[in-house]
């Protein structure tokens, strides 16, 4: 049979209150007590019950995380980020994803409730009604790429627009006067955001000349099936800037398979920096989001609210994104 806090209270000479507040560490243990029950404990193998434990601290330990997807780099390293920081404070993780779905998010959210000390949210779908209808009121939540500023929570975010603002002047002063834009998912955040840097630059840069916007997903499938439509042109840009790293590699396939030749023929560019983007041939001239800054800072914002409540800020921070120049952009051909 498994060994209780009762057998330890017992072959030690001492009360389970006085076994509960050594493994707890209080201070009210003296030394000599504590080393003795350890002694115990470790004699015994005694591997006290998580769920004994949270019903005394009210603390699981665990912190929660929706993300629209788990597929793809952007979101391992997202998670790497959290995790880093996670088991850095001895926290463990339960991570869920919505799919892109505000009824399985909102499912994910109210299943959480009750196993997590805090959570981390990232949806398109996130608003001050729908937090407020899934998450308890108590339940300390940090939000990640999101509009949504209500002054109840603490959020982070990647500054999109000025990262896609800096993508298009670096193509510009490359000489580049027709240049191409494969766009993410419509309802998500961040991709309105990149979208409107890169006409904001437009505008201030290249004024009277006009946009093209092509629509992608996110996926490298999306990538190389715009990829292909910008091969169809009669007339086509000197460069495409896709509104993340996973679409320009999928357009670079597709470049590549036509013969098109990156950057001698067609400049390319991405955004997130992801791993691969420097590995690819070309490497990809890329805007570095610091995915997993976002979300080691957000654990860390998170697990302060969670210790200290009543100093819980709900201030929004906005992470620089920078550019990073690499062989895939080159002036366009004379």
């Amino acid at each position: 049979m498994a060994v209780t806090i009762k057998d330890v209270a017992r072959v030690a000479g001492v009360s389970v209150a006085t076994v509960s507040r050594t493994l707890n560490g209080h201070s009210n243990v003296t030394e000599q007590t504590r080393a003795h029950v350890l002694g115990v404990v470790a004699e015994l193998r005694f591997v006290p019950s998580s769920t004994a434990q949270s019903m005394i601290t009210r603390r699981t330990h665990t912190i929660g995380a929706l993300l629209p997807d788990l597929h793809g780099e952007y979101f391992s390293e997202l998670i790497r980020g959290i995790d880093l920081a996670a088991r850095a404070r001895g926290l463990h993780l339960l991570v869920s994803s919505s799919h892109g779905d505000a009824s399985e998010a909102a499912a994910a959210l109210r299943a959480m409730n009750g196993r997590v000390d805090g959570l981390l949210v990232m949806s398109p779908h996130v608003s001050a009604d729908f937090l407020w209808g899934n998450i308890s009121g108590d339940l300390p939540a940090v939000l990640m790429n999101t509009r949504l500023a209500d002054g109840r929570h603490a959020s982070f975010a990647v500054d999109n627009h000025g990262g896609a603002y800096a993508m298009v002047r670096h193509l510009v002063e490359r000489g580049h006067r027709s240049i191409a834009f494969i766009a993410g998912p419509e309802s998500n955040f961040e991709a309105q955001e990149r979208l409107a840097g890169y006409r904001a630059a437009l505008a201030d840069l290249l004024p009277g000349s006009y946009e093209q916007v092509l629509q992608g997903d996110f996926t490298q499938e999306s990538g190389s099936r715009t990829g292909s439509q910008v091969i169809a042109l009669t007339q086509r840009p000197t460069a495409i800037f896709a509104a993340n790293d996973a679409m320009a590699i999928g357009c670079l396939s597709a470049l590549n398979e036509a013969g098109l030749q990156v950057p001698r023929d067609i400049a390319l560019a991405g955004f997130d920096d992801i791993p691969i983007s420097r590995y690819v041939s070309p490497p990809l001239t890329t805007v570095r989001s610091r995915i997993a800054e976002l979300g080691g800072l957000a654990l860390e914002r998170l697990a302060s609210a969670i210790e200290e409540p009543n100093h819980a800020s709900a201030q929004h921070q906005t992470l620089r994104a920078d550019l990073v120049v690499r062989p895939s952009t080159a002036p366009p051909p004379t």
